[in-house]
């Protein structure tokens, strides 16, 4: 399907993946509304796009704060007459063991994880049942599917999204027309991994150090290949792993 002119919401567009998939995005004729919390990196990023002759708009948002989603979704109307594609990246990994009672990292990590999610789908979903088109597309994580020492928190957001993502295609894909499409990387090399304060997971972590890990772009062209689907296509899941990463 040709992306000339449809519009994109990406959240977590300052930096990793979401950065990349808006460029990816941009690069095919989309219009990208980029969201984060860090307005001097979405305005660096949007010059580059616009450079490169890409279309951008900023809009500064947490995406645990509802009255923000309405600020999204006003502005992008306003600019661009469409949402199409709701690009569901916002993540936050602070690992650590059960133990250690990190209860402040792991409301963080629910509140943006998952209720993130949620909130960006109860913003969007109103418009595209109404247009019955557009396309969801959640990121979660292959431990969604798997637990890994200290990741229990993490794991059971990401597990959520994976069960949320699949409901939700259930239930409008047949009658609105709307795609859902879940992306579940491996190992990624992004700012993730800076959000860990557990010194014995960042000692953990290093031994990971000789394996080739995923880049961005890497999920971005996933995330540009399931977009770029006819519209009778529904690709539910991609799941993506580095050649080197055993589990």
């Amino acid at each position: 399907m040709d992306l000339q002119g449809k519009t994109a919401i990406i959240t977590g567009a300052s930096s990793g993946i979401g950065e990349a998939t808006a460029k990816k995005l941009a690069e095919q004729g989309v219009n990208v509304v980029l969201c984060a919390r860090r307005t001097e990196k979405l305005e660096e990023l949007k010059d580059e796009i616009t450079q490169s002759g890409g279309n951008a708009l900023v809009v500064t948002a947490d995406v645990t704060n509802k009255e923000d989603w309405n600020t999204v979704i006003e502005n992008t109307q306003e600019h661009f007459n469409s949402i199409d594609i709701l690009f569901n990246n916002a993540g936050l990994m602070p690992l650590s063991y059960v133990e250690k009672l990190k209860t402040d990292e792991w409301e963080k990590m629910v509140d943006v994880n998952l209720k993130g999610v949620l909130n960006g789908v109860a913003a969007t979903l109103p418009i595209m049942q109404e247009q019955k088109s557009g396309h969801i597309i959640n990121v979660s994580s292959s431990a969604g599917r798997k637990y890994f020492p200290g990741g229990a928190v993490y794991c059971a957001t990401k597990a959520a999204v994976t069960m949320f993502s699949e409901g939700l295609r259930q239930e409008i894909a047949p009658e609105y027309g709307i795609n859902v499409t879940l992306i579940e990387p491996g190992f990624v090399s992004t700012e993730l991994q800076d959000t860990i304060t557990d010194e014995d997971i960042k000692e953990q972590l290093g031994n990971m150090s000789d394996m080739t890990p995923l880049q961005a772009n890497d999920i971005a062209q996933a995330v540009a290949y399931a977009a770029a689907t006819p519209d009778h296509v529904n690709v539910n899941d991609v799941y993506i792993y580095p050649t080197q990463q055993k589990q």
